[in-house]
């Protein structure tokens, strides 16, 4: 029975790990930024969405599809005055300016969270599910709210991939992601394709953060869990690499969920660290990196 509900709860939280880490993993392969405010552009989605539907009384749809554009909004203000303005100043040698754009949405991630804290609460808050009701599974009964959340994760992720190989925009990201030069040879933007990339991240991480409130609750102490995770999955995978993060997350979900059974809550994040140094002193290009 624990081995039944363990493997329900890992594939859940496996899901909505692949979602957020899949937009993490969009924006290195695009522009080759790790966006260290990953967790706090979660944050925002997760809390805006938790006081929408239930402080404000809008209701959990409504509630959750502002929480999802407030992520989005979330984003557009990390790239447009954080990122952009640090990869376009003359001032920043260019061999110095991926280091500035870490420090830069490292310093942005901390204040979000601080200032999420300041707006709402740092204590934990749960949405309300977006489903009730109980399945039982074997001989484990399972919400709805936490199969839905997984259908949807594996829904967005599929219409992901669906706009990347079936339209002309998706294929400009592929392409950018391979060889942008070639790609501005072909007369396309890379300013427009960094934004298409930054939109369908911050709808990727909006989503991912308001599931995850409606899962297992958020509270501002999780941002820097939250990017932790998103960066141990891209690294664990490969740098890039969309498939190379399924597997991860899907990884380090069933590691976090074990320990949380068997070992304890609180020590639910450490296996999947340590895993991370493990790969990356053995194989560090992950598992299905190239570089």
């Amino acid at each position: 029975m624990l081995l039944l509900q363990i493997l329900v709860d890992g594939f859940a939280i496996s899901s909505l790990y692949a979602l957020g880490a899949i937009g993490f993993t969009l924006i290195f392969g695009v522009s080759g930024i790790l966006n260290l405010a990953h967790g706090g552009v979660m944050l925002v989605a997760a809390l805006i969405g938790w006081m929408l539907a239930g402080e404000a009384g809008l209701g959990t749809y409504l509630g959750t599809l502002l929480g999802v554009v407030a992520g989005l909004v979330t984003a557009f203000v990390t790239y447009l005055m954080v990122v952009r303005p640090i990869q376009r100043s003359a001032a920043i040698p260019r061999e110095e300016k991926e280091i500035f754009v870490l420090t830069g949405t490292l310093l942005w991630g901390i204040m979000i969270q601080q200032g999420m804290a300041w707006l709402f609460t740092d204590n934990p808050v749960t949405m309300r599910p977006l489903i009730s009701g109980v399945a039982t599974v074997g001989s484990v009964r399972v919400p709805f709210n936490e199969i839905m959340i997984a259908v949807v994760c594996w829904a967005v992720i599929g219409l992901l991939w669906l706009f990347v190989n079936r339209t002309r925009a998706g294929k400009a990201l592929l392409a950018a992601s391979m060889n942008p030069r070639g790609l501005t040879l072909l007369g396309f933007e890379l300013s427009r394709i960094y934004l298409l990339a930054w939109t369908l991240y911050g709808v990727l991480a909006g989503i991912a953060g308001v599931l995850l409130a409606s899962f297992l609750g958020v509270s501002t102490n999780n941002a820097g869990q939250l990017t932790a995770s998103a960066f141990s999955i891209v690294v664990l995978g490969g740098l890039g690499s969309v498939s190379g993060s399924l597997m991860a997350a899907y990884v380090v979900g069933y590691l976090e969920t074990v320990t949380a059974y068997l070992v304890a809550p609180t020590l639910r994040p450490l296996p999947a660290l340590l895993l991370l140094v493990l790969v990356v002193y053995v194989r560090p290009q992950g598992f299905l990196g190239r570089r």
